[in-house]
């Protein structure tokens, strides 16, 4: 599978795509595998999520910005971002991680979407690597609140359902627009069951869902 897709959500190409390719490569697959890559690629999420809270915030306490930074990089978030880059599909595995469904384990996801920042690192620098954190970050860190436990617009609206017995909402890509290093993403957000449907656009798939959850959810609320 071409990786085109992914380094246009992830928001930067790579010049050296052997390097792309290690980050993507489990431990089962082959050597040399993306656990290096891993161990950079967290120091260097660290790092820059906390200069972004940092000063977004310039009144928290140390603490405080320490459990707002632990909040944003634990394996969940990670996952989950990693699942709206539907960077599974990319993924090198071994016939035993992928005949039990690795590709989906959410400690693989995570584990190959910090690589994929230790990656950038090495190939463009901690600027680049740091725009291409703060893009991906950019839904979470807009809706942080201090002081409460912040859950984004699509987990919100799923414990919504889920707490009235229904099933999930389904996204779809409706359209895309624009050249490659300046694409954006339009979204449906789809409750059956209600005949809801919204939509979101933004720079990424991943941001665009996080719009049209927080449209549905609006709604919901009224």
């Amino acid at each position: 599978m071409s990786e085109g897709p992914l380094q246009e959500l992830l928001g930067y190409r790579f010049q050296d795509q052997n390097l792309l390719q290690m980050a993507l490569t489990h431990r089962s697959y082959s050597c040399p595998h993306n656990e290096r890559l891993e161990f950079l690629g967290d120091s260097i999420l660290n790092a820059v999520i906390a200069r972004q809270l940092y000063f977004r915030f310039p009144s928290l306490p140390e603490g405080e910005l320490s459990r707002l930074r632990a909040q944003l990089v634990c394996q969940e978030s990670l996952f989950q971002m990693a699942t709206s880059l539907s960077l599974g599909e990319h993924l090198r595995l071994g016939e035993g991680e992928l005949k039990s469904g690795g590709h989906r384990r959410p400690s693989i996801l995570a584990d190959a979407l910090e690589a994929l920042f230790g990656a950038i690192w090495l190939d463009g620098g901690f600027e680049r690597a740091d725009e291409a954190i703060s893009g991906l970050y950019r839904p979470l860190l807009e809706q942080l609140i201090p002081g409460q436990r912040n859950k984004d617009a699509k987990t919100r609206l799923q414990e919504h359902l889920q707490g009235r017995k229904m099933l999930l909402p389904q996204y779809a890509l409706i359209a895309t627009a624009g050249e490659a290093h300046a694409q954006s993403f339009t979204v449906a957000c789809i409750i059956d069951a209600l005949c809801i449907r919204t939509e979101g656009r933004a720079a990424s798939r991943r941001a665009a869902e996080q719009v049209a959850a927080e449209r549905a959810l609006e709604l919901l609320e009224k």
